[in-house]
């Protein structure tokens, strides 16, 4: 998936239509699930206009590639080696939580979600992007792609796991039985916002690939 067309569609696509569903985010600190590269990272800072961004991967060789193409944003931009299941990041610390397609490699994914909520600020937004079910364990897929293969989800089953963790889904979007789009936010009381703004974001201390971030004041 680290190729040229599926960067050109995260920008151009579903970049365009999480922008269209949550609006942008001046000023805030964002967290991306899964970095691969540093794509996910670079259309959160150009389209979003977040202030800084985190991000972590499970594979240490797709951090390295990341911090190779993300080092000219210096001090906005910090990554590491982490594991999404258990993030390595502080409570009540992001305006917003990406997952451009990640959460359904983690078998474990209803927990993503939980720790997504905990380390979302009250009033922050998840922007969550992933394929159904039916996609996943269709034949050609399991050829093609080291997926999980038990517990896949269709959108209703994710959208159950977000209210189990506490979020409430604003927007939703499908295409064609094949993809959804959430954009749900953690709320500061029983009446959240209604669409994402974010707050001033500190700049970040350093961008150096560690196996954990630095502490976030």
């Amino acid at each position: 998936m680290n190729n040229p067309f599926r960067a050109a569609v995260q920008r151009r696509v579903e970049a365009r239509r999480f922008l269209r569903m949550g609006g942008p985010l001046p000023g805030a600190r964002a967290l991306e699930i899964g970095c691969g590269r540093g794509v996910g990272a670079e259309v959160i800072l150009d389209v979003f206009g977040a202030a800084a961004v985190d991000a972590f991967d499970l594979d240490p060789r797709m951090v390295a590639l990341a911090q190779r193409r993300l080092n000219p944003r210096g001090a906005k931009v910090r990554l590491w080696v982490g594991d999404a299941a258990a993030m390595n990041a502080p409570s009540a610390a992001y305006d917003a939580v990406f997952d451009f397609g990640i959460i359904h490699h983690v078998p474990n994914w209803r927990q993503v979600l939980v720790e997504a909520h905990r380390v979302l600020k009250p009033g922050g937004f998840l922007f969550a992007e992933e394929p159904v079910g039916g996609v996943l364990n269709h034949p050609l897929m399991h050829r093609l792609f080291a997926h999980p293969a038990e517990d896949r989800f269709e959108a209703a089953d994710f959208r159950s796991a977000l209210r189990a963790a506490g979020f409430l889904a604003l927007k939703e979007e499908h295409c064609w039985h094949t993809m959804f789009w959430f954009v749900a936010t953690k709320p500061v009381s029983a009446q959240p916002s209604a669409a994402p703004h974010g707050g001033p974001a500190t700049r970040l201390a350093n961008s150096d690939v560690t196996e954990g971030p630095p502490s976030v004041s």
